[in-house]
């Protein structure tokens, strides 16, 4: 079994996996860390970095934990929502679990939400962490 937990370094995102740890180890599945990035000229030089820091410490978190895992930065020219459903989609993931941050009803209209699209385009059971 496969689980992909989604995180961007956010509070919200630790939560969910913290969560995917336990479920990880309660199924005996592999945990998937996944970080996504749009790039081009999109993301930043910096936001790169700042990836690559938050995947190599949830590497660390991951492996104390001892749990089987894998930790993958994504940059495919998605929105980090279609990207983590591709990208679940294309590793036969069976549990996703995402972080979601509080954003009112007008921010959502304005802005979309990853977690909107994830929830509603997965092939696969959402577990949402807030």
């Amino acid at each position: 079994m496969k689980i992909l937990v989604g995180y961007d370094g956010s509070n919200a995102a630790m939560d969910a996996v913290k969560l995917a740890v336990l479920h990880a180890k309660a199924f005996g599945a592999q945990l998937i860390a996944v970080n996504s990035k749009r790039g081009g000229k999109e993301t930043r030089p910096e936001d790169i970095k700042a990836a690559e820091e938050q995947m190599a410490y949830i590497d660390s978190y991951l492996t104390d934990k001892n749990v089987d895992h894998e930790t993958h930065l994504l940059v495919r020219g998605m929105s980090p929502g279609e990207d983590i459903v591709r990208f679940a989609s294309e590793n036969s993931v069976e549990e996703i679990l995402i972080g979601i941050k509080r954003r009112s009803k007008v921010g959502k209209l304005l802005f979309g939400s990853n977690a909107q699209f994830i929830i509603l385009n997965a092939t696969c059971p959402v577990v949402t962490i807030r």
